[in-house]
């Protein structure tokens, strides 16, 4: 086995603990591993990333449901017009950008740079919400008129569909406020239907790889094990560590990486 493999399956047990530590986050990790650690195209590394992130969610999904977490109404209202923008995202979307998409002077934008940048964009974002202290405010959005709050969860179903179809990262941190301000939910039931969002979106959005893309099983399989059974561990160590303290340190790390990431693509590209 060669030492990026190692590396690779080093990085999938970290994912995983962050993932059980943290009760989310981990999965933003998953497609830097993929591309800086072992090499893989960024198009091939979200498919990937889609099939880690679905498995380690459905772990998650089940605890969450046995403890009667999920709200199936709400899922459902916010999943089905994301199945779909990630489906189409994943089968027509992505394979029909050129790998050349344009030329602004020295500066050359390429289908996987687009990709990279806009991840890095999107762990930028993530971090911002880990670290950031939430103030309790009085939202009554969840008290409006159901239509309304629906038709908002369907449009931002679908915009959620289309970020996780071109990055491959889960977006909890964008579903759970989602269901808390517009659905209602408490946090813990937001949580736990994000993660069977999650799970839904990404084997799916997976599924629309599958036509077009070379799986090489038995490494993402192995891969894909390695990070549940750090989910396992990271459950288990959060009865001892602060949680809300890990995630605000796991922010900072995500923010480095994402200037790091955005850092490395641009300034490979001639800025």
């Amino acid at each position: 086995m060669e030492i990026t493999q190692v590396l690779g399956f080093v990085g999938a047990l970290i994912i995983g603990l962050v993932l059980g530590l943290t009760g989310g986050g981990g999965s933003i990790l998953t497609v830097p591993v993929f591309v800086y650690v072992l090499h893989i195209n960024p198009v091939t590394a979200t498919a990937y990333s889609l099939f880690v992130v679905g498995s380690s969610s459905a772990v998650g999904a089940i605890d969450n449901f046995n403890k009667g977490r999920i709200d199936f109404k709400s899922s459902m209202i916010f999943a089905l017009p994301a199945v779909v923008a990630i489906f189409s995202t994943r089968k027509y979307l992505l394979p029909s950008i050129p790998h050349h998409i344009a030329n602004f002077g020295s500066f050359e934008l390429t289908k996987d740079l687009m990709i990279m940048s806009f991840f890095a964009i999107l762990m930028l974002l993530a971090s911002a919400s880990m670290i950031l202290k939430k103030k309790k405010e009085n939202v009554d959005i969840a008290n409006g008129p159901t239509e309304t709050k629906n038709g908002l969860m369907i449009i931002l179903g679908a915009v959620t569909g289309l970020v996780t179809g071109l990055v491959g990262a889960g977006g909890g941190f964008i579903i759970v406020p989602i269901l808390v301000f517009l659905a209602g939910l408490k946090m813990k039931e937001a949580v736990g239907t994000s993660l069977f969002i999650i799970a839904l979106n990404s084997i799916i959005g997976f599924l629309g790889d599958l036509g077009h893309l070379q799986v090489d099983w038995v490494f993402l399989l192995i891969f894909t094990v390695i990070s549940i059974i750090g989910i396992f561990f990271g459950i288990y160590f959060s009865r001892f560590i602060n949680s809300q303290k890990l995630k605000k340190a796991f922010g900072w790390m995500v923010l480095v990486m994402g200037i790091y990431i955005l850092y490395m693509e641009l300034s490979g590209s001639g800025i």
